[in-house]
This record gives structure tokens, sequence and C-alpha cells, in this order.
């Protein structure tokens, strides 16, 4: 089931009915009123949802869903004549699947939403998980935890962590991590990585220990049963 939050009488009637003709089930809701009445009874697969709307705008009511535990992982695409970047990366940054401007085509709106519930249907598979003593990380869901206490990375110390911890114990030369991490071209030096891991070790406190340093050649993850 697909929901469709869009005050626009023709375009509502018109993506229902292509929707419908590629084999999906449809409701599409005229104000978010209609919509949340709808939402105690049924939760969609996918939520199409217009910016502009009457009573509350789109990004409030994605706010919304993104802050239930019930709808928080519910894939929503935004729908809007808004089509500026700033627009864009809004939307996406509070929670957004995909961000479609208007005027769009059928073809490329039906296709947008396949890809999403691919994705959908793939994170739905028990996601790869990794605990080392305190340390519990789950990359799919972007978790960091020690102690079952949330820590906040930065983005290079969390891919850093990540990449680690994937290789399984195995030694990572710094050359290796630069360019797995920073990319091929990235002229930093390898004294980037130390400072990275210093300031991970320091975030993670005693679960920092888990990042061994092989002297002379880089770093590792200090293996389950050593930790």
């Amino acid at each position: 089931m697909i929901y469709l939050v869009e005050d626009d009488n023709n375009i509502r009637k018109l993506v229902c009915y292509a929707l419908k003709r590629e084999g999906f089930e449809t409701e599409g809701f005229a104000c978010p009123s209609e919509f949340w009445e709808r939402m105690k009874h049924m939760k969609p697969q996918l939520i199409l949802l217009d910016i502009m709307l009457p009573e509350e705008d789109g990004l409030s009511v994605l706010k919304k869903l993104r802050s239930s535990s019930q709808t928080k992982n519910l894939p929503v695409i935004m729908l809007t004549a808004k089509s500026s970047e700033f627009d864009k990366v809004t939307g996406l940054d509070m929670g957004a699947d995909d961000y479609i401007a208007k005027p769009f085509g059928m073809m490329e709106l039906i296709a947008r939403i396949r890809a999403v519930l691919r994705r959908s249907e793939e994170e739905t598979v028990a996601p790869v998980s990794y605990t080392v003593g305190s340390l519990y990380v789950c990359p799919s869901k972007h978790i960091v935890r020690v102690d079952g206490k949330d820590v906040t990375l930065a983005l290079k110390e969390y891919e850093l962590l990540c990449l680690l911890l994937e290789r399984d114990g195995a030694v990572l030369t710094r050359d290796v991590l630069l360019s797995q991490i920073w990319g091929y071209h990235f002229d930093g030096g390898t004294r980037t990585i130390d400072v990275h891991i210093r300031k991970l070790r320091q975030k993670l406190g005693d679960a920092g220990n888990c990042i061994e340093t092989v002297k002379g050649i880089g770093y590792k993850i200090k293996g389950r049963d050593d930790v």
C-alpha cells in the first residue's frame, strides 16, 4: 500500500491512477488530517508526501513520522514544486528517502518508488552488527554504542571504525586506510589517520582499546577473544 498526501486533486488522481496501473495499491489524501486518521488504522509500505499542504506542511509531517518509533523507518518520497538544492537537502536531512520536483514524469516516479522499496526490503533483513567488548556497532543503522549508550562520531571516524570492524582483526596499513576512507588522491598524509584514530579512541573511552596500533604498519581491531 502506498499513501499519497497531495492537495492538488488533478495530481493526486493522476498519480493514484498511474500507480494502480502498475499494480500498486494506493490511497490519496487531500490534507494531513485525513492522512493521520488513516495512519491510525493501517500503515503503508511507502508514503508520497507533498511539501506545500494545507493544515501543516510536508516537512512538519515528515518530522512527526521520523520522531515516532512506529513510523520512523517508513520510506518517504517528497513530491514538491520546490526544486532548489537547499530545499532538497533540507528534505533529505530531515529523513526523506528521495525527493522528486514537480513536474515529474510518471515513469520516473514509479522507478524511484521501486528503488526506495527495494532498499527498504533489503534493510529489513537482519543487519550486520559488531560487538567487541562493550562496543556495539550496526553500520546499516549508523549506530555506535558503548555500554548501551550512544556515541556520536564524525563521519571519517565512523567510517574508520566500520572498516576496521569489517576486516575482523586484519592489520590495515595507514595507506590502505587513507585510500579507502579519503580516496586515492587525498594528499593530507598518513598523519591524518593517526589524528582520527586518536579522536576515535577518546570518544569510545575504554572501548577504544579494541583499536590496536601495529607499530610501523597501521591499525587493527583486536579479536573478540583478545578484548
